[in-house]
């Protein structure tokens, strides 16, 4: 048959180690063969950001705007380790959060609900959206080693002369300090963000922080999404949805009470970590999508998880792996997806659709890569496959 064709290009992103590997069996076994990929490419593995001193990682983001739509594969962020694993020159920022600041959006992440994989928590029959603030914060901050007795302070230098100045700590000895900011019109962006796609998916949304602890920076949180809240109110009351603020840790032991089903805001770092708790208790981190929601309209789709480097030596030293491809292939399918809805190509958005059904079908008939074993409630006792082998058998469903 003819292979589906569409003219404005996506951004393709390729990355490192395990899933720079999945990656290519993904376009080689599931896409290729139906789809004539029209991609500006863009190779963020690890190397290729050190020798172009990770210009590329901004290339990759201005094209993502140009273009609108974007796939990213998984990618390291090094530290000091990976320094000496590769030769480095650097510590290179996150490429992620790289791209995120040059688009200042918000990142949507959902798992995959699948009926034959139990979630870890029984109550949890519904999705759970993680909207998570992509500016600022711990990823755009600046850190400095105290070596002996200091004084650290937080200054402000305005335009007009002024200055604002307050102590941090006092050093006796060696430590640490850390500086990290944000600005109202990211808020803004975010909070509208938060508030447009719950009247898009129909569902409740929540807001957490910790502004009795934080009673500026979380506080500047709370206050914008508030204001920007009276723009939506009478929507989400013809929608018959609800927002709400609460702090964290009281958020935190709501959510877990819950049954899921609304989209939970928050900010860069929080968000960080609760979308893998959250994929986690779902049934693997590998089940989890993720999209990247710019206010000018661009889109970044990828995997919410690593590159699988365990995985990954094992592969090196010729060991066939069961790493699982489901959020790697949800990547690809919403890129496409978007892109056809975009341009006006639904055979685009029906492949990326018929896709993701045969990975499901797949996996109900009990087919899955080894993550999923302990979890699996299908009828069918299940087939543990290798990760080439899984997906040469969801190939079978298209």
């Amino acid at each position: 048959m003819a292979r589906i064709k569409y003219s404005v290009p996506i951004v393709e992103m390729q990355g490192d180690e395990m899933t720079r590997i999945l990656w290519d069996w993904i376009k080689e076994i599931l896409l290729e063969p139906y789809v004539e990929l029209n991609c500006e490419f863009y190779d963020l593995g690890l190397p290729e950001r050190d020798k172009t001193d990770d210009e590329i990682t901004e290339r990759a983001a201005d094209a993502i705007k140009k273009y609108g739509v974007g796939v990213k594969c998984a990618t390291i962020t090094p530290n000091a380790q990976r320094v000496e694993e590769y030769g480095l020159k650097k510590m290179w920022l996150s490429p992620n959060g790289t791209i995120r600041a040059r688009l200042d959006g918000t990142v949507f992440r959902e798992p995959v609900l699948c009926e034959s994989v139990r979630s870890y928590i029984p109550t949890w029959t519904k999705p759970i959206v993680i909207a998570r603030h992509a500016y600022g914060d711990v990823y755009r901050n600046t850190e400095i080693a105290v070596e002996g007795e200091a004084e650290a302070v937080l200054e402000v230098k305005y335009k007009n002369g002024k200055t604002v100045r307050n102590k941090i700590a006092d050093f006796s000895g060696g430590g640490v300090a850390q500086g990290i900011h944000n600005t109202d019109a990211s808020i803004e962006n975010f909070a509208r963000s938060c508030f447009t796609y719950a009247l898009d998916l129909k569902r409740d949304l929540w807001f957490a922080t910790k502004d009795t602890i934080s009673k500026t920076y979380d506080r500047r949180f709370k206050e914008i999404f508030e204001k920007v809240f009276g723009e939506y109110r009478e929507k989400f009351e013809a929608a018959n949805i609800k927002y709400e603020y609460s702090l964290i840790d009281d958020s935190v032991a709501r959510i877990i009470r819950s049954n899921g089903g609304m989209i939970w805001a928050l900010k860069n770092y929080d968000g960080d970590v609760m979308s893998d708790m959250v994929a986690t208790a779902f049934g693997s981190l590998a089940m989890m999508t993720s999209v990247l929601v710019s206010p000018l309209g661009a889109y970044e789709y990828e995997a919410a998880h690593g590159t699988v480097t365990r995985h990954y030596y094992r592969y090196r030293d010729g060991e066939a792996t069961s790493t699982n491809p489901v959020a790697t292939i949800f990547a690809w399918t919403g890129a496409l997806r978007k892109r056809g809805e975009k341009d006006g190509v639904q055979a685009l958005c029906d492949f990326a659709s018929k896709l993701e059904k045969a990975v499901l079908s797949a996996i109900n008939c009990g087919f899955i890569t080894g993550d999923l074993k302990a979890l699996y409630a299908g009828k069918n006792a299940p087939t543990v496959l290798d990760s080439r082998a899984f997906l040469k058998k969801i190939k079978e469903f298209i």
